[in-house]
């Protein structure tokens, strides 16, 4: 039986887009047939023990919170101490493949164990953490520190024996890198139909509690980051309203611009028209997609969301709901304007404003999209099928190394 190690930055039961992904790889390898562990580093920040099992899902951690002080030493240290974690675990456990995931930080980790062992080593990036820094406002574009973590990017992709990225954007970018096609495969976001393949009917107890009774809604259910645009969601409400009277926006989730977005919401001409639900438990987002005619993603353009495809809009497809998004390249990846979804101009409230009108004005063909939509996921970004890609790279990996220890 094959022995994958994943090698990730925090997981559940933690709850983002990061930990839904890994959920996903995991439980399809499992149901393959492969034996499956996770090993995180010290950013997890959940409580629990040593190793654990959360979802049916093995897990191990490395101990110990992380470093403090000057930036660069204290992800030296968090490097190191999270190599010697995947140092121990892989002489207790004897992987076949070491599969680290982004960010950089978790492939040097694993690259130095992987070297260590002569195990073959696969990494996996979801974005690049120098943009997801300016994105999260943590970091400058062009900045001295944006040129070290993209250098030590390169270096790891350069040293690792494959490379997989989750969109044609990514991709792109590391062949203008000079990395050779060859060593990459794009291995996308996808869905768990077995968690989102069965929408819920609407709970009208919950609609009244919302206030959303007769109303036109928009939604948005994810975390609250700047380059989300939820900003520019807000802003488009006057002119959406005064277009279709009955238009409500419900907000689902939290962030760092939660606060920020309050603000503004009660700033607005028409705050009674904008509601916010705060974080919900994963096990009952659902029934709000449920509340929802159209998820809006008005992401902004920038290099972050250019070349980096959400896991959210195919929840929201899976779902059955309809999708409008700003086309930026990341979200083109996904949807095809008038086929799969809606897209308007990036970073303008009017843009927004007059795209979910339009689809509330024409309602007779949203059955169709709805259907379109669906059938995109299944057909092209559903796990159970997704998972088939890593095979032949964990295959070539494998062989290769039985070549070298024959060799040797």
């Amino acid at each position: 039986m094959t022995r994958i190690l994943h090698v990730l930055d925090h997981s559940l039961p933690m709850h983002s887009g990061y930990t839904f992904r890994t959920r996903a790889i995991l439980r399809a390898q499992i149901a393959k047939g492969w034996d499956v562990r996770g090993i995180t580093g010290r950013r997890h920040s959940a409580g629990g023990p040593p190793q654990e099992v959360v979802d049916g899902l093995t897990f191990h951690r490395t101990p110990g919170d992380p470093a403090t002080g000057n930036a660069v030493l204290r992800e030296w240290r968090d490097i190191a101490a999270h190599a010697d974690s995947i140092d121990a675990l892989v002489r207790q456990w004897r992987p076949d493949v070491i599969h680290a995931h982004s960010p950089v930080l978790n492939a040097i980790a694993a690259q130095r164990v992987a070297k260590r062992h002569g195990i073959p080593m696969i990494y996996e990036i979801r974005a690049f953490w120098e943009d997801a820094a300016v994105g999260n406002g943590t970091g400058t574009e062009g900045s001295p520190r944006y040129w070290l973590t993209r250098q030590l990017e390169s270096h790891a992709v350069r040293n690792a024996d494959a490379v997989a990225v989750i969109c044609e954007g990514l991709r792109g970018d590391l062949i203008a890198r000079g990395v050779d096609p060859a060593k990459i495969t794009v291995s996308p976001n996808g869905v768990d139909l077995e968690q989102f393949g069965d929408p819920v009917p609407r709970d009208p107890a919950l609609t009244a509690k919302l206030g959303l009774e007769g109303a036109d809604v928009v939604g948005f259910i994810g975390s609250f980051y700047d380059y989300e645009g939820l900003d520019d969601l807000i802003a488009a409400m006057p002119r959406l309203v005064c277009a279709r009277p009955r238009a409500k926006l419900l907000l689902v989730g939290g962030g760092p611009m939660e606060q920020a977005l309050r603000d503004s919401a009660r700033a607005s001409p028409f705050t009674d028209h904008i509601v916010f639900v705060g974080r919900v438990p994963h096990d009952q987002v659902e029934h709000y997609y449920a509340q929802v005619d159209v998820l809006a993603y008005p992401r902004k353009a920038m290099r972050l969301t250019d070349l980096v495809t959400p896991l959210k809009p195919l929840e929201a497809m899976a779902q059955g709901r309809l999708v409008a998004a700003s086309s930026v390249g990341g979200h083109r990846e996904l949807i095809e304007d008038g086929v799969t979804g809606a897209l308007f101009a990036p970073d303008d409230p009017v843009a927004i404003a007059d795209s979910l009108a339009r689809l509330f004005a024409d309602q007779s063909l949203w059955e169709d999209r709805r259907a379109v939509a669906r059938a995109f996921v299944e057909r092209e970004r559903n796990w159970s099928s997704n998972i088939l890609r890593y095979e032949p790279v964990y295959q070539r990996l494998l062989a290769r190394a039985d070549r070298a220890r024959a060799a040797a």
